[in-house]
């Protein structure tokens, strides 16, 4: 079994410490389709996954290391250059889906990233968290690449009209409110207990979420196809991960 490479050492999208959901979490809040990242394998050690963000989801391919080449399925390389020049111009079939993906954008380690994968950039309900460096005292805002906010159209619960309405998504809690600036919640949804979340078009609605908690089924739509894909993305990974968790 081979040591870590000098080569992969030194690659600049080479993130040594991800595991498979922060890679997850981190291409599909950050990333576009064809964005893609190196990391230890979780199950086999000597190994390597590389993870590639495919329309809404995340593919993980393992590749080899000899000590000479890199093995990707039958196919072997002599370097990552070479392998990455390859798969440039022909696509990655992602698994049992079938999409295929060329591989675009190499996704750095030395990007500013939180400390914590589930942190969120300042609300009014947790305020703002205060760092000190040195001398200096200074305001800490980063953004969660696994949390997201913004606004969301809602229905009613008891009256059926459509309201504009504060989300935040932190940890596995979605909350609401009803203006931004307001410190506490209308209601706040457990994620670990949701049973779906999907795009539905029976309301009328374009961008229309559909969030299926138990006694209760909520419906959100989003002012944008590319906003709507952002919050169907984190909020099926949460679904996702929370399922993988209790198995």
């Amino acid at each position: 079994m081979a040591d870590l490479n000098c080569e992969i050492a030194i690659l600049p999208w080479f993130h040594k410490s991800l595991n498979r959901h922060q890679a997850e979490a981190l291409l599909l809040q950050n990333g576009q389709d064809g964005s893609y990242l190196l990391r230890e394998s979780c199950t086999s050690p000597g190994e390597y996954s590389l993870s590639v963000r495919c329309e809404q989801s995340v593919k993980h391919f393992q590749i080899g290391w000899n000590g000479k080449n890199y093995q990707f399925g039958m196919g072997k390389f002599s370097s990552l250059d070479e392998f990455i020049k390859h798969f440039e111009n022909r696509p990655l079939i992602g698994g049992e889906s079938g999409i295929l993906t060329l591989l675009k954008y190499p996704y750095p380690y030395n990007v500013e990233e939180p400390e914590k994968y589930d942190e969120i950039r300042i609300h009014a309900e947790w305020g703002k968290r205060m760092t000190v460096e040195k001398d200096k005292v200074s305001l800490n805002e980063t953004e969660s690449i696994n949390s997201k906010e913004g606004y969301l159209t809602k229905q009613g619960g008891n009256v059926k009209n459509w309201k504009a309405r504060w989300f935040v998504l932190i940890k596995n809690e979605l909350k609401y409110f009803k203006f931004k600036a307001d410190k506490l919640p209308i209601r706040t949804l457990d994620m670990t207990k949701c049973l779906a979340v999907e795009e539905d078009d029976s309301m009328g609605k374009k961008n229309l979420i559909r969030i299926d908690m138990p006694g209760r089924t909520f419906y959100v739509y989003a002012s944008t196809e590319s906003e709507k894909d952002e919050w169907l993305n984190i909020l099926r990974w949460k679904v996702r991960r929370n399922s993988k968790d209790l198995s």
